[in-house]
């Protein structure tokens, strides 16, 4: 229940996942639909994160990601297979970590605000089912403890993606997300 969920108050991001990843585990249940375990975990990612100013998913269907939940200001609808850094961590099936967003040729600029950001992808059986993606108005707000920790985060929610086959074709993730 989300009223069992610890509001998280530190500047250690080391504290802050030790706390956020039990509550994630308890989170993410296949009782739930597929959107809703999403839209939590990414309200629970925006409220406990540091400078965060976006938190959201980009589920693929063919050659493009499509906005899944999301926290934060209106964004992009969808983005190609590499564009961007979300259509880039795609394609290379990586965590792409960008210190500076001006730096990262072909950046999309869905806000203004953002000035880094991390893609996580989510990746089952070999195939990009989609990308988690975290922006930050703070240069730098990322780093390999955020790449750890995410990835963790991300591996959870594959198994429970996988275990529900919620990945085998575009039609079920779409009314899975229903």
């Amino acid at each position: 229940m989300p009223e069992n969920f610890l509001k998280i108050n530190s500047d250690n991001k080391l504290e802050i996942y030790s706390l956020l990843i039990p509550q994630i585990e308890n989170l993410l249940t296949k009782e739930n639909k597929l959107v809703s375990n999403l839209s939590n975990l990414t309200a629970l990612i925006y409220h406990s994160l540091p400078n965060l100013n976006w938190v959201g998913f980009y589920i693929a269907d063919s050659n493009k990601l499509f906005l899944g939940p999301f926290q934060g200001k209106v964004a992009c609808t969808y983005i190609d297979f590499g564009k961007g850094v979300c259509g880039t961590s795609a394609i290379k099936k990586e965590t792409i970590i960008v210190p500076d967003v001006y730096k990262f040729e072909g950046h999309i600029f869905c806000d203004s605000d953002s000035k880094s950001e991390i893609v996580v992808p989510i990746i089952i059986n070999n195939i990009v089912w989609g990308v988690l993606d975290i922006d930050s108005f703070v240069f730098n707000n990322f780093d390999e403890l955020d790449k750890k920790f995410l990835e963790q985060i991300i591996e959870k929610l594959s198994h429970l993606i996988k275990e529900n086959e919620l990945f085998s074709n575009s039609s079920k993730v779409a009314s899975s997300t229903i």
